[in-house]
């Protein structure tokens, strides 16, 4: 039983560590970099960028 709940907490504290990471992320604008890079790749593979 304490060997479950220890996972269990392990994993909670994962998720929450996950979660700090993309809030930060978000925060400090990697979303839009992200698109714009993907939209540059995108826009030079067909051949217009």
């Amino acid at each position: 039983m304490q060997e479950k709940r220890q996972s269990i907490t392990g994993a909670l504290v994962v998720l929450a560590i996950a979660v700090l990471l993309i809030v930060g992320g978000i925060v400090q604008g990697d979303p839009l970099a992200t698109l714009s890079k993907a939209i540059r790749v995108c826009l030079e593979c067909i051949g217009i960028g």
